[in-house]
């Protein structure tokens, strides 16, 4: 089974998302993954300063297949998610927006920078993931 490289964007005021969004791809029998977001439990350390930051993010993009973002309205003022996006755009990452459970409106911000959108279900996100991306 091929693993996939990925990097859940998120904002840590919504950390509960990035867990769930976890367990929905564990659970996926025939799908394989290695996280390397920055959930807030594991945060970058040692960055002095927001070059730094951006820097270790981008680090751990770098060998990512794809950059899922959970896409509520919120994303659209996050800065740490729009410089997500930067990143990603810069590398020429897939992004991937995932719609919210049961949320009527979704960021234009991260729907404008997606390669594709799906569901907030684990099939829809395995899909996408498998259809746009390269092990």
């Amino acid at each position: 089974m091929q693993t996939y490289h990925l990097f859940i964007s998120h904002s840590w005021n919504y950390a509960d998302k990035h867990d769930r969004l976890v367990e929905l791809l564990t659970a996926h029998p025939t799908f394989s993954f290695k996280n390397f977001s920055v959930p807030p439990q594991n945060p970058i350390v040692g960055a002095l300063n927001d070059m730094q930051l951006e820097l270790a993010i981008e680090n751990k993009i770098r060998p990512c297949s794809a950059v899922l973002i959970m896409a509520g309205v919120y994303s659209t003022y996050s800065k740490w998610i729009n410089k997500e996006i930067e990143i990603a755009k810069r590398l020429g990452k897939v992004i991937i927006a995932i719609r919210p459970f049961a949320a009527e409106r979704m960021s234009t911000v991260v729907r404008d920078a997606a390669h594709a959108e799906c569901a907030w279900n684990t099939d829809s996100i395995v899909n996408a993931i498998r259809q746009h991306t390269a092990v």
